[in-house]
């Protein structure tokens, strides 16, 4: 096991019908934890749960909508009656549809904006209390290097809205540190998920050009990062935000990609 502390802790993970969120909800599984799979779709939900009992962990799916207050008072309220603690906070559903500036509505602002940054406020207050009384917690966020650090044609309101989690981030953290509670969020890059795949494969190639690396990681690289960030043992990570992209915003333009990998070729010819 990464770390022997999470073993027997109670896990809330949003989006965790597929994904990112899913590959968090595996792997905290996998891990010992009790996980809590938070989704709009219960039968999703369910097969993700299977998993996780295959696996040998313990799981609970709720449908629940993290953009409705009362979802996510309920959500917290179960996963305390059924296992007793609200431990860590994967704050991770979110919805990136693709608009062009030019033709975005108020009604696809709202919702991206409802979903991603109020979804985001609900699933913390909501687990915050908890959190509080136990003088303990975890929360991680999932946000993007889209909006913090990058741009991308047709996302002008999910990028608002994933630099916004991370500004929510930063007095969270501050605010809940008395508490043994510490804020910290994710950013990944392009990572191979159902939703990445349907851009089409011209798409997908293009994004694996674009990353040193050379190809693209999955959920669970990002699972991964937020595992470290939920460990007793990374207490004094507060209010941080760990990018996790395969280097993808490193290079200053195309040609640094081209010239770095002219170079590798070169050098072992």
């Amino acid at each position: 096991k990464m770390f022997s502390s999470l073993k027997g802790q109670t896990v809330i993970v949003t989006g965790a019908s597929a994904g990112i969120g899913k590959a968090m909800a595996l792997t905290f599984g996998r891990e010992g934890c009790n996980v809590v799979c938070v989704a709009r779709r219960k039968s999703a939900l369910d097969e993700v749960v299977s998993l996780i009992e295959k696996d040998g962990g313990k799981a609970l799916a709720i449908a629940a909508d993290v953009s409705v207050f009362d979802d996510m008072k309920k959500v917290a309220k179960t996963t305390v009656d059924t296992f007793g603690s609200i431990d860590i906070l994967l704050s991770n559903a979110g919805v990136i549809p693709q608009v062009p500036l030019s033709k975005m509505t108020d009604q696809d602002y709202d919702y991206v904006m409802n979903i991603n940054v109020k979804g985001t406020f609900h699933a913390v207050w909501a687990v915050m209390e908890q959190m509080k009384m136990q003088r303990y917690g975890r929360i991680i966020l999932t946000s993007s290097i889209t909006g913090p650090i990058t741009g991308y044609p047709g996302w002008a309101h999910y990028g608002a809205s994933k630099a916004a989690q991370l500004g929510f981030m930063h007095t969270a953290a501050m605010e809940l540190a008395p508490y043994g509670i510490t804020v910290n969020a994710v950013s990944p890059g392009n990572v191979l998920t159902e939703g990445l795949e349907s851009l089409g494969i011209e798409y997908v190639n293009s994004m694996c050009k674009s990353v040193p690396v050379g190809k693209l990681g999955t959920g669970f690289e990002i699972a991964n990062g937020a595992l470290f960030l939920a460990a007793k043992e990374s207490w004094y990570i507060n209010g941080h935000n760990l990018v996790i992209d395969g280097g993808q915003v490193l290079p200053e333009c195309a040609g640094a990609l081209e010239l770095m990998r002219k170079d590798f070729e070169q050098e072992n010819a």
